[in-house]
């Protein structure tokens, strides 16, 4: 292998086990079992009192909420194997696969959005950003050796802002 190519396994093995990843590992956690609490109680009784189209949105978005939220966890988990040497980058790479955090966008626009409880839709937003960051991350970690001219990164991270600033406007 290149030195260019020994030079981003380093990196990725140090991102996958610097700091900012253990804040985010820990903050993704606690988002997962915050949401699965809200859902389990509170969620559960402000949803019957919803009119029916914020019930029918209720249903759907927290099914998104859920997926989204394991998608994450998963990824989170995959990267604490190899901190751990419990997995090798390769092995990681291939079940990556499997792991999508590129999906469910929001609606805020949709009717019944603004019926929604405050504190559902709250945690709809934080695991939006949540993903995001883990998106950034993953690019970061996992980017092709061969996108490393200076053109390929900066068309990288335009279209890395463009999707946060989508994210945060609510865009699709």
């Amino acid at each position: 292998m290149s030195e260019m190519g020994a030079n981003t396994i380093s990196f990725a093995g140090h991102a996958a086990s610097s700091n900012q990843f253990k804040g985010l590992y820990g903050e993704g956690m606690a988002l997962v079992e915050e949401t699965a609490s809200y859902l389990d109680g509170p969620g559960r009784l402000a949803s019957k009192a919803l009119p029916r189209m914020a019930s029918v949105l209720y249903a759907a978005e927290s099914m998104r909420l859920t997926t989204r939220l394991m998608q994450v966890a998963s990824w989170l988990l995959l990267q604490r194997a190899i901190n751990n040497g419990e997995m090798t980058r390769d092995q990681v790479v291939s079940e990556k696969k499997k792991v999508r955090l590129d999906t469910f966008n929001v609606d805020k626009a949709a009717p019944g959005w603004s019926d929604l409880p405050g504190d559902f839709r709250e945690l709809v937003e934080k695991s939006m950003r949540l993903q995001n960051r883990v998106a950034v991350m993953d690019r970061e970690i996992y980017r092709p050796v061969d996108q490393t001219t200076p053109a390929a990164n900066n068309q990288n991270s335009v279209q890395a802002q463009l999707s946060l600033l989508k994210t945060a406007f609510g865009g699709h």
